[in-house]
């Protein structure tokens, strides 16, 4: 008897017809049935917003005529994605929710503002396994092919092993050739931010207007973090939790005069 295949969805925050997520839906083929449901256009940094005051909007669309894969291009950001996935278009709950391939790092405090890795945070929260994967270069001509090794071996193990409940995997993946990239580092999310700052310009009409603009800093010398693993060529794995309790702080905290 035949070995019934994992149901499992793809989504993304760079819209459906992003080369990432047209190599992610390549590999999801050859393991399981495939269902995807994608942001009709991009939602980087969306971070875990949801549609409220709109109406959303999700239709079949065809953009790989011989794939088997099925399509959605949804009008709502990439957690309204997983949300309309699993309550309107899929038969039943996926086994499996896979995000990306990002265009960029998803990387330490980047997480918190990825609509990537929000869309697997959703999937988590509704009990479904889910990765979020991350290569490490913004072009949109951005080469996947290297990337495509790890997303299998990844994916096959968590099918193999779950996850537990609440947790789920922030994968980012160093631009380099496949012969280039060491291995697979487990790590920690690094103690890193972003020094922002707002370019101040002036439309033809007089009015101002701001970009948004900053430098990266890793103030985290530690080797385990996933910096330090992709700065030496290692594809970095950091299990990501959404309960966001500081639990080391709550008996100081209950010794405040709070109650008083």
């Amino acid at each position: 008897m035949a070995q019934k295949k994992p149901l499992i969805l793809v989504t993304n925050d760079d819209g459906i017809t992003a080369p990432g997520i047209r190599a992610l839906i390549s590999v999801m083929n050859e393991i399981g049935d495939v269902f995807v449901v994608a942001p009709d256009s991009p939602q980087s940094g969306m971070g875990h917003a949801i549609t409220v005051n709109n109406t959303i909007y999700c239709d079949p669309i065809t953009i790989d005529k011989n794939a088997p894969q099925k399509e959605f291009s949804c009008s709502g950001t990439p957690a309204d994605c997983v949300k309309m996935a699993s309550r309107e278009v899929m038969p039943r709950k996926p086994d499996l929710c896979v995000s990306g391939i990002n265009h960029g790092s998803n990387s330490a405090i980047n997480v918190i503002y990825s609509g990537t890795m929000s869309a697997a945070v959703e999937a988590g929260i509704e009990g479904i396994p889910a990765i979020g994967f991350s290569l490490l270069d913004y072009g949109m001509n951005a080469d996947f092919e290297p990337s495509k090794k790890f997303v299998r071996t990844i994916v096959e193990n968590v099918l193999k092993n779950g996850l537990p409940k609440g947790l789920v995997l922030n994968v980012n993946i160093p631009r380099l050739p496949e012969k280039e990239i060491k291995g697979v580092k487990i790590c920690r999310q690094a103690n890193a931010h972003w020094v922002e700052k707002f370019d101040k310009r002036i439309n033809p009409m007089g009015r101002e207007y701001y970009w948004l603009s900053g430098t990266f800093v890793n103030e985290d010398k530690g080797e385990d973090t996933d910096e330090w693993a992709l700065s030496q060529g290692y594809v970095s794995i950091v299990p990501t939790q959404f309960d966001l309790t500081a639990h080391h702080f709550i008996q100081q905290l209950n010794n405040w005069p709070l109650h008083d």
